[in-house]
């Protein structure tokens, strides 16, 4: 595999405000407050500040989930969750260049970020399995590209149609992996 090539401070910029776009879509959608939010605990990190093991070259993002128990493992108040979305910038920044006379980082950041957030937004509310062995998480996938196509076709222009068209329901947008932390 050849070296890294990482977002910009720009493109960064502009993912955060692609992901507060995506947030607003997806509380349309699940018909919850911004402060719902706060519930769905979640992180963005780029390829510079992921860990080793949350680089992951099968897809453009991937959700890890952390957990951190009470110092005593028994209240289970204290024990908290949280989803981190990895993206993987060389994937994404590789995409958009070998496509780059259709595929744009805008509507290709609009669909992972909507994907992405449909998973914390599921997860969260005991609608799928984060646990969940292979089978069903290839279903899942298959549920949260269907989601993410319904909410985004209302508001898709030419370039956003591109990337809805190029992406089947088999490909990989993201993987999901337990991370468990004391």
């Amino acid at each position: 595999m050849g070296e890294a090539i990482y977002f910009s401070p720009a493109e960064i910029s502009f993912i955060n405000g692609t992901f507060s776009k995506a947030e607003k879509l997806a509380e349309k959608h699940f018909h919850f407050s911004p402060e719902d939010w706060e519930t769905h605990r979640y992180e963005v990190k780029t390829l510079a500040y992921l860990e080793e093991h949350e680089v992951y070259n099968r897809a453009f993002a991937h959700l890890c989930k952390y957990c951190y128990e009470s110092e005593d493992g028994v209240d289970n108040e204290k024990n908290i969750h949280f989803y981190r979305i990895c993206l993987q910038d060389n994937r994404i920044l590789n995409a958009v260049e070998r496509g780059s006379s259709f595929i744009k980082l805008m509507p290709l950041m609009l669909y992972i970020a909507t994907h992405e957030l449909i998973h914390v937004v599921r997860f969260n509310r005991g609608e799928s399995d984060f646990e969940a062995p292979m089978e069903e998480k290839i279903k899942e996938e298959e549920k949260v590209h269907s989601i993410t196509r319904n909410i985004l076709q209302p508001i898709a222009d030419n370039n956003l149609n591109l990337v809805l068209d190029c992406f089947s329901d088999q490909y990989h947008i993201g993987d999901i992996f337990d991370l468990t932390r004391n």
